[in-house]
């Protein structure tokens, strides 16, 4: 998969290769050329490790070349990847920067931030937790879903994945022992909700299980006979590595690793876990901000969010006070389904409603389609409510926003509008797509980025939406206000829960009595965040900035501010740090006020 250059980057290499011919190259020009040559090599270099080393992730992104392996999760597969990037560094010094022009010079900042913060992240063993109550080798047969199956080849290469399983069983269930050696565990109450997502590929049929599912309806254009050898092959393969794979794990995990998982909560008690936290933060905020500033910085965000929602309530003429109102949406039955496919079919009747809102507020909109699909049964009840997939890079996949139908009276309509903005358009997909589709990008910034921005965009269109006249009723309002508090609540729970050491409880109950998501939704998002350290400050974080970036340019361009060349600028340079958007949105001002 090759990279889509700029239009310097293709003139500086045109003269690299010119250089060979004509002696009236300067000097400087020649090393110029040379220095991007150089760079493009080492973004391309790294791209292929990154697909080898990471062949579920390749798979996904349609290439095929490793269909048939497993991640390595050795040790020295490890240590090879850590010199790796430590070489990174080594190639980037050995390019001088200031030969490079503008575009190339932001190309070289993005890649070398990223491996020193991935070269930071090397003195912590958080590679030793290798799954959580969202997902891991307890579901890999998910990845099947991800990968188009059109080939009789693409059916043995799964074979072989399924002949292979009981190696990459071995080394999980080595770094999870090791975890336990050395400190480095899930919580016990996140640990416990694991056991029955285990059970549930302890089928009795081969046919039954996940890892069958792609054998269950095969393209027409291979032959019967080549069907029935396939579909043999995956039973027996199933039946004698995966199920006893299984087996192992189900008992490793309920006789070793839940009465050896840790009983604290907090990152900060991993060993050395106070800097492991404030990296955590920095890295998924693009900030230097401290747990203590994000904490404070949370608490404003739900006192102002609050006001806002106490307006919302005394347009409806409520008779009764917050909490009372909070529990009338969680309990009245007007705002539920009884029938899962009633919810999928509001789910999607709303998205197809919002496409259609797009064309005034955009100027550049992807070019690749989104479903709307059912999360999967056996990991619904301990996820939450809705999530994101992206496309296939080469096009064989679309992108899919996956909701949860588990329990449908726990899943009210007034969330629906917000939570398909954020998702879908103009949030997740619009933004990760554009941002495959992005010429003169490096695969590195079409493929990644930072999760401040992703996150921080996806919150953005929420607000968005009220222009966009996406909500309807004041309900919907208050659905969108109740999803900005539930972002503003994650600041505080948190850095709460990793830095202060608040309990479960008391995260929960400051959720509870600030918004109005149910209950069940509630203990799932904050044992989310016990889980995964630091990733919720993402949204707002991100968000603020946006906001921030958007009134600062609305102030200074009065009647010649276009939103649609706003969105352009936010969104035409893929994830970028806060601070990089920053840059750029304040160079587009400085042009258009020039004009």
């Amino acid at each position: 998969m090759k990279m889509m250059r700029s239009l310097t980057t293709l003139l500086l290499l045109g003269l690299l290769a010119a250089c060979a011919e004509n002696d009236g190259v300067s000097e400087h020009e020649r090393q110029a050329a040379d220095a991007v040559a150089a760079l493009h090599q080492l973004f391309d270099d790294e791209w292929e490790r990154a697909l080898r080393e990471s062949p579920t992730y390749a798979s996904a992104q349609g290439d095929r070349r490793w269909n048939d392996q497993w991640p390595d999760l050795s040790e020295e597969a490890r240590a090879a990847r850590q010199a790796a990037e430590r070489e990174v560094i080594e190639r980037l010094d050995a390019i001088d920067r200031s030969l490079l022009p503008a575009e190339e010079q932001l190309n070289y900042d993005l890649f070398r931030t990223d491996y020193e913060t991935r070269i930071e992240g090397h003195d912590f063993d958080s590679h030793l937790i290798t799954l959580n109550q969202r997902g891991g080798i307890q579901n890999a047969d998910d990845t099947a879903s991800r990968i188009p199956q059109e080939r009789v080849s693409d059916f043995e290469d799964w074979i072989t994945r399924l002949e292979t399983f009981d190696g990459y069983m071995d080394q999980t269930i080595a770094l999870l022992r090791r975890g336990i050696e050395t400190g480095w565990t899930l919580p016990h109450v996140i640990a416990q909700r694991i056991p029955p997502q285990i059970d549930a590929q302890r089928v009795d049929d081969p046919e039954d299980s996940g890892f069958y599912a792609p054998f269950r309806d095969m393209p027409g254009r291979i032959s019967e006979d080549e069907q029935e050898r396939l579909r043999a092959a995956a039973r027996e393969a199933i039946n004698e590595v995966v199920l006893p794979a299984y087996e192992r794990f189900y008992t490793f995990f309920t006789e070793e690793y839940l009465p050896g998982a840790r009983e604290t909560l907090g990152a900060r008690h991993f060993p050395d876990g106070e800097r492991y936290y404030s990296w955590r933060a920095r890295h998924f905020t693009t900030t230097d901000l401290s747990p203590e500033e994000i904490h404070e910085i949370g608490l404003s965000e739900v006192e102002r969010i609050r006001g806002e929602m106490y307006t919302i309530i005394e347009k409806l003429d409520f008779d009764g006070d917050f909490d009372d109102f909070l529990h009338y949406l969680r309990t009245d039955e007007k705002f539920y389904y009884e029938d899962p496919d009633d919810l999928l079919q509001h789910y999607r009747a709303e998205s197809k409603r919002i496409d259609g809102l797009l064309p005034p507020f955009f100027n550049t909109m992807p070019r690749m389609p989104y479903g709307v699909t059912p999360i999967p049964d056996a990991i619904a009840p301990d996820t939450t409510t809705a999530y994101y997939s992206r496309p296939a890079a080469d096009g064989t996949r679309a992108g899919f926003y996956y909701v949860n139908l588990y329990r449908p009276d726990t899943r009210p309509i007034w969330e629906i509008p917000a939570l398909s903005v954020h998702e879908a358009v103009p949030g997740h997909h619009f933004q990760i797509a554009l941002a495959q589709e992005i010429e003169g990008l490096p695969n590195f910034r079409r493929y990644g980025g930072a999760t401040a921005f992703v996150e921080g965009w996806a919150l953005y269109t929420e607000w968005l939406a009220h222009e966009m006249g996406v909500y309807e009723t004041l309900y919907d309002e208050f659905g969108q206000l109740t999803y900005e508090m539930w972002r503003a609540v994650r600041l505080v729970v948190d850095t709460g829960l990793h830095v202060m050491d608040w309990t479960r409880d008391e995260a929960i109950d400051f959720f509870m009595s600030n918004a109005a998501r149910a209950e069940h939704d509630i203990i799932n998002e904050i044992d989310r965040y016990i889980a995964w350290p630091g990733q919720a400050l993402a949204y707002k974080i991100g968000e603020l900035k946006i906001r921030e970036l958007r009134e600062r340019a609305e102030e200074a361009l009065g009647e010649d501010f276009d939103i649609r060349y706003f969105h352009d600028t936010v969104l035409l340079n893929g994830a970028i740090p806060l601070d990089v958007l920053e840059q750029v949105v304040d160079e587009w001002i400085k042009e258009k006020s020039s004009q």
